[in-house]
C-alpha cells in the first residue's frame, strides 16, 4: 500500500512520521512538504498527482496563521478548502482514500465538553471557516474521504 502524508514540516506530519517509525509497518509511506506539493498553486496539486499514484493520501497541511489569514482570505481559502476539494476529485478519480485533518477552529469555543466531529460547527474566524469548507467537501465527496475536526481521531480509523 502507497501512503502520502501531506505536511512532511509540520507537527502533525512530524507526530505520524515519528508513530510510522517506531512501528513494524510495512506500506510504503512518502512525506511531502510545501517544496513537493504547494497547495497554494493547483497547477502543482495536478501536476504532482498526475505523476504520482498513491492508495492513501493524508492531508495534515493547512493555512494556519490564523490571525494573518484574516487579511489573507484568499491564500487561506486556496490551502484550507480549494486545494481540499482538488486533491479529493484527484484521489477520487485515482481510485484512492483521502483522510483530511480539519480544526477545533471549526466550532466556536463555547462548548464545556470536549467536541466530536457530530457537534454543530460554528467558526469564528475566516481560517475556521476555510477549514470547514474543505471539511464540508471532504464529507459530501464520496465514501473514499474522511475527515477529522481533531487530529487524534486519525488514530481511530489509522487502525
Amino acid at each position: 500500500m502507497k501512503v502520502l502524508i501531506i505536511g512532511k514540516n509540520g507537527q502533525l506530519g512530524q507526530s505520524i512520521k515519528k508513530i510510522i517509525s517506531l512501528g513494524n509497518i510495512k506500506d510504503e509511506y512518502s512525506f511531502v512538504g510545501r517544496s513537493e506539493l504547494d497547495l497554494g498553486d493547483s497547477e502543482n496539486i495536478t501536476t504532482y498527482f498526475n505523476q504520482n499514484k498513491f492508495n492513501i493520501v493524508i492531508n495534515c497541511v493547512a493555512y494556519t496563521a490564523v490571525d494573518k489569514a484574516e487579511s489573507e482570505h484568499g491564500l487561506s481559502n486556496q490551502v484550507n478548502h480549494l486545494a481540499v476539494k482538488q486533491i479529493a476529485e484527484i484521489v477520487k478519480q485515482q481510485g484512492a482514500k483521502l483522510i483530511h485533518i480539519s480544526t477545533d477552529y471549526v466550532f466556536d469555543g463555547k462548548n464545556y465538553k470536549p467536541c466530536t466531529e457530530d457537534d454543530k460547527t460554528n467558526p469564528q474566524s475566516i481560517y475556521g471557516s476555510t477549514k470547514l469548507a474543505g471539511e464540508l467537501y471532504s464529507r459530501s465527496n464520496d465514501n473514499r474521504c474522511y475527515y477529522h475536526s481533531y487530529w487524534l481521531a486519525l488514530f481511530r480509523i489509522w487502525k
